[in-house]
Parts: structure tokens; sequence; C-alpha cells
């Protein structure tokens, strides 16, 4: 009889938050974090347990970063343009 592997319950909220801080402006940085730490606990997690949803993690990461990095330069866009327009 086989076993069946559950799906890794942090790995599904990694993808989730990661898919989020790509999508909404500014909250974006914050979830971009969460996202990270997430899937890092969610691959160490499936490493130990063996349950399934290492890609689910791995694109959680990926999501996570990206959204992260998006966000980041967004905003340091808007300071940097008002910074720039005010001057003078």
């Amino acid at each position: 009889m086989e076993r069946k592997s559950k799906t890794n319950s942090h790995s599904v909220i990694s993808l989730s938050v990661g898919i989020l801080s790509i999508l909404l402006p500014f909250l974006g940085l914050v979830l971009g974090v969460i996202g990270i730490v997430i899937a890092r606990k969610a691959l160490k997690e499936i490493e130990k347990t063996g349950d399934s949803g290492r890609g689910l993690a791995t694109s959680g990461l990926i999501f996570s970063s990206v959204g992260f990095i998006i966000q980041f330069f967004g905003v340091f866009g808007i300071i940097a343009f008002y910074s720039v327009s005010n001057v003078g």
C-alpha cells in the first residue's frame, strides 16, 4: 500500500504571498520578505519530512524575490522622482 505524501502548507502559503507581493503596491515590500522567509522554511521542512510541494516552495521563493525587487525599485523610483522634482 502506497503512502500518499501531503503537500506542505507553508509552500502553498509562500506561493500565495509571493504572487501578492508582485500585485500589491507598497505592501509588496513586506509581503516579499514574508514570502521569502516562509519559502525557506517550507524548503527546510520538505527536506526533513519528505512532504511534497518543493516546486510550490521554489516558485514562492522566486515570486517573492521578484516581487520584493519590483516593489523596492518602484518605491525607490517614487522617492527619487519627488526628491528631484522638489529641487529648485
